[in-house]
């Protein structure tokens, strides 16, 4: 664990000498250095200058708890942030059976195991992004959740929107994008009754403010909210921003299922209208996306015969490209 005034001190981006972080910290200079080489594999970049100490280029924005929590009083039951945690959706299913777990918020600054969509690694540099879960419950079942995947993703792109990044796009079913760089995904993990009460655990990633050089381990073109609007971006401004349209949408969806949100989202799609190829296992599918359907299936027009898709059977490729 990270000593919390540490990542106080260097959060300002100045230079702090190892004497005088261990006075003000009651620690070692050295217990010092084995902080900070600590943070450098958590993915932060710390310079470190004989005679001058220590300095984190550019400071940290360290989420800020408390300010999410005032901000949503009376919308949100919780918010645990947490620095270290194998990934906050894990850390929310963990804790469904506490009496508040409807609108229980989790946040970390750094996730050992983060995961998207079919178990691939999320890779999750400390305090440069947004790893977050949302819990919310669900009275009608499982076939009243379809979409909703989909409706998370409206409610992300349009926060984007609204902060100055209009070429976000969305790519079925979970998946954020400018151009063809993933920006963000949703992954969606459910327990309760299938046929009554159910809790869904919301995750939501977001590059936000990534360096290149934490990022070695990405394996998919990518880009940042930051580097996409080439000026640096206020994780907490960004936070807040994205859940007062998340929480107003599910409030939504939670009465009138995804049929409400279905233009917004083909409106966002980044394959409207294009020849795409579905890769269903080992079958691969040819043909023109022309949007989803009431519940949030794929619609695909093959030869003049319209098909639909469920979300966790396809990925969606534009046609003849890699992307």
């Amino acid at each position: 664990m990270i000593d919390a005034a540490l990542l106080n001190c260097l959060a300002d981006g100045q230079f702090h000498s190892g004497q005088e972080i261990g006075k003000s910290l009651g620690i070692s200079r050295s217990a010092v250095w084995k902080q900070v080489k600590y943070l450098e594999t958590l993915g932060v970049e710390v310079y470190s200058v004989r005679g001058r100490g220590y300095r984190i280029p550019g400071g940290l924005e360290l989420l800020n708890e408390a300010a999410v929590q005032e901000h949503f009083s009376g919308r949100l039951s919780q918010v645990v942030s947490k620095q270290v945690i194998d990934s906050t959706n894990l850390m929310a299913l963990r804790e469904l059976n506490q009496p508040d777990a409807h609108r229980s918020l989790y946040l970390a600054e750094y996730q050992e195991s983060g995961k998207g969509r079919r178990g691939r690694r999320w890779v999750s540099p400390f305090a440069s992004n947004l790893y977050m879960s949302l819990v919310w419950r669900f009275q009608q079942g499982v076939a009243a959740l379809e979409g909703l995947s989909l409706v998370v993703g409206v409610a992300v792109a349009e926060a984007l929107q609204a902060y100055g990044l209009s070429d976000v796009k969305l790519k079925w079913p979970n998946d954020l994008l400018v151009g063809q760089s993933k920006l963000g995904g949703i992954l969606l993990e459910m327990q309760g009754d299938a046929s009554g009460e159910c809790h869904v655990v919301i995750g939501i990633g977001l590059n936000v403010s990534m360096h290149e050089n934490a990022a070695t381990e990405v394996d998919q073109p990518w880009t940042s909210v930051a580097g996409a609007l080439k000026r640096p971006v206020s994780r907490n401004e960004l936070l807040i921003s994205i859940l007062e349209r998340l929480i107003d949408r599910l409030e939504v969806f939670s009465q009138q299922g995804f049929s409400a949100f279905k233009s917004q989202w083909e409106a966002l799609h980044a394959y409207q209208n294009e020849d795409i190829t579905l890769h269903l296992g080992s079958k691969q599918i040819s043909g023109r996306c022309v949007g989803v359907d009431e519940h949030g299936a794929l619609l695909v027009d093959q030869g003049g015969e319209v098909k639909t898709y469920h979300a966790g059977e396809v990925s969606v490729r534009l046609h003849g490209t890699g992307h």
